[in-house]
């Protein structure tokens, strides 16, 4: 046992070396702009759960992620992706759009709701925790997961078990929650650089 946790510290504190050196060579956080339109899911979904929508951050200080934070976003990044089903709207409900806690399926929106909920619940600030929304290589539209840190900004993707600093994700990057309002969107400025970047690769 002290083995594996020797190993496992060991494990975390180069996973933490690693995203730190990429940070040093590239955009480490989003840059964002202006406040722009709501997707329409994320609406609907705030009329049933206000509180949730109308958290205001006048602190925008991006928190250190210490190893044990950096474990915790991994668990849960691997619990909900290897607990929910992937399933369309179309599937689950006969519509399209419907952004929901999961129980046992769901969609990407779904998959990043619930493991925000379970961050908020592990005492992540919410306004680190910010529902993010990109455009994949072949064009298809997806949600993904940012958390906010001194360390750069990291995806929770429910295509993908590993924990990535934005710039290592094949997206391109469009708008995302505010910081400062969760119920308010922004777009995201040079989130077409992580593309250009992963072609000079």
């Amino acid at each position: 046992m002290a083995f594996r946790l020797g190993f496992a510290f060991f494990a975390l504190a180069v996973s933490l070396a690693s995203a730190a050196n990429a940070v040093g060579t590239a955009p480490a956080a989003m840059r964002t702009g202006n406040v722009t339109s709501q997707p329409i899911g994320h609406y609907e979904f705030c009329q049933s759960h206000q509180d949730e929508c109308s958290v205001k951050s006048s602190d925008q200080t991006a928190p250190k992620l210490t190893s044990f934070g950096w474990q915790t976003i991994r668990d849960i990044n691997y619990h909900v992706n290897s607990t929910i089903v992937p399933m369309t709207d179309m599937e689950l409900y006969g519509r399209d759009e419907v952004w929901a806690y999961p129980v046992d399926a769901g969609d990407c929106e779904d998959f990043v709701l619930l493991k925000r909920k379970m961050l908020i619940e592990k005492g992540f600030p919410v306004n680190t925790l910010l529902i993010t929304v990109v455009r994949k290589p072949d064009g298809e539209g997806h949600a993904v997961l940012t958390v906010r840190t001194a360390q750069g900004d990291f995806i929770l993707d429910n295509l993908d078990n590993e924990v990535k600093l934005w710039t290592d994700t094949p997206y391109h990057y469009l708008k995302r929650q505010s910081t400062a309002n969760s119920g308010q969107w922004v777009t995201i400025e040079n989130g077409g650089d992580v593309l250009v970047g992963a072609l000079r690769k």
